[in-house]
């Protein structure tokens, strides 16, 4: 799954959001089909490499952006 969120970022590279928003619109339409938590992990993971920062927002959230690095440990 990490290969597809990379996947978005490389052509959306400006592109943030929720894990949840991420499961519900980015890779639903790259035709994986994904929960949250499942999205969450293999966001860690891309946070864990330096591709994916994690922002969290006043509420609470976290929002992931597209950290400028490509192909950390990954296809893209």
């Amino acid at each position: 799954m990490t290969w597809a969120i990379q996947r978005y970022f490389a052509s959306h590279p400006d592109a943030a959001d929720s894990a949840q928003g991420i499961a519900r619109w980015w890779l639903v339409g790259e035709g994986v089909e994904a929960t949250a938590d499942e999205v969450e992990a293999a966001l860690g993971v891309l946070v864990q490499r330096g591709v994916v920062r994690a922002q969290r927002m006043p509420d609470g959230r976290l929002i992931y952006a597209w950290a400028g690095v490509r192909g950390a440990g990954g296809t893209h």
